[in-house]
């Protein structure tokens, strides 16, 4: 009997070996003053920034879902790891959390070195625009597991905040206004009922025109990173919602306390027009909970300030505060 390898196996150590070297420059234009050696050791360190009294670290975790069988069937790789590192450092900022390092699980029947390099490529990118760091991963090559064109994706953001401001719900109260941060698309979430409409009910493709360019392109639009808006307008926010799965009606009720309840006017959000193209198909209740329909934070800010925070980002008013039930009234 001849002997078997790993490569036999379906495990190529030599392309995982490449892959590591196809990385680093990604990966080290990512590092900031606190990231402490390099790649290729068995975990990465981070200095603890200065200037906390009580820091808090903060830890978050995502994927992108089926957002990811859009782009395998399309090849276009290189901005869902912007998708993967955007859902998680969003959520930490609503905990008033500031990013500090990243980590990325990339899982495949078979590790192509190109394709893994674009995922890997997006990640840093997502990590550039959030001032954070990519300081490890792990690459899980799983014939058996996996279809060979076939991955998925999972990320890990750690964050640091004072304690003192970690409870935004304290500081929510009656009268404060509603600023919506414009999505920059679909995002990540709803993937599933997007394919289901599109491809299986109406029949579209990759390629079908739409607005102009071809559809893969606007549901690959890449989620937006509000990390540096935030940082430049944390004074004036009480409180943030990350509009993901759910939508508005679900996910603004987080940072609510008792008896507050967020009045929501329907006409003023700028629907994206994927939205409008899809709310023809699909019940309008069920667009607002499965979608972020163009709206992808909202901040809480006292009217006061309303002025600074508007002059100072693309956002813009969408509703107010007042006592009642706790929940999102649309009207």
């Amino acid at each position: 009997m001849s002997n078997i390898s790993y490569k036999d196996a379906g495990v190529d150590i030599d392309a995982g070996n490449e892959f590591v070297e196809a990385i680093k420059s990604d990966v080290k234009s990512t590092f900031d003053k606190n990231v402490i050696g390099g790649i290729g050791s068995f975990a990465g360190a981070y200095a603890l920034p200065t200037g906390y009294k009580e820091p808090v670290i903060l830890s978050a975790t995502d994927g992108v879902g089926t957002k990811l069988r859009i782009a395998i069937e399309s090849g276009k790789l290189d901005t869902v790891g912007i998708d993967l590192v955007a859902m998680c450092v969003n959520d930490l900022i609503c905990n008033n959390g500031t990013p500090m390092f990243f980590l990325d699980y990339y899982a495949t029947g078979k590790l192509l070195p190109e394709n893994a390099k674009d995922v890997v490529a997006g990640i840093a990118e997502g990590c550039r625009r959030s001032e954070c760091a990519l300081v490890g991963g792990e690459t899980a090559e799983m014939p058996g597991m996996y279809s060979d064109d076939d991955f998925d994706l999972a990320g890990f953001a750690v964050g640091i905040a004072e304690r003192s401001e970690m409870d935004t719900v304290a500081n929510v109260k009656e009268g404060q206004v509603l600023i919506a941060m414009p999505s920059s698309g679909v995002h990540s979430n709803g993937y599933s009922l997007v394919r289901k409409l599109l491809f299986d009910k109406l029949g579209m493709s990759l390629e079908t025109e739409f607005e102009g360019k071809p559809l893969v392109e606007t549901l690959l639009e890449p989620t937006r990173i509000y990390v540096k808006e935030y940082k430049a307008n944390k004074q004036y926010v009480k409180a943030l919602a990350h509009i993901t799965g759910g939508g508005i009606v679900e996910n603004l009720p987080r940072v609510l306390p008792e008896g507050m309840r967020a009045i929501v006017n329907k006409d003023a959000i700028r629907v994206l027009p994927i939205f409008e193209f899809m709310g023809q198909y699909v019940e309008e209740e069920e667009m607002y909970r499965a979608f972020n329909m163009g709206v992808g934070m909202v901040w809480v800010v006292d009217p006061e300030n309303v002025d600074a925070v508007l002059a100072n980002t693309d956002g813009y008013v969408i509703g107010a505060l007042a006592h009642g039930e706790k929940g999102v009234e649309m009207v």
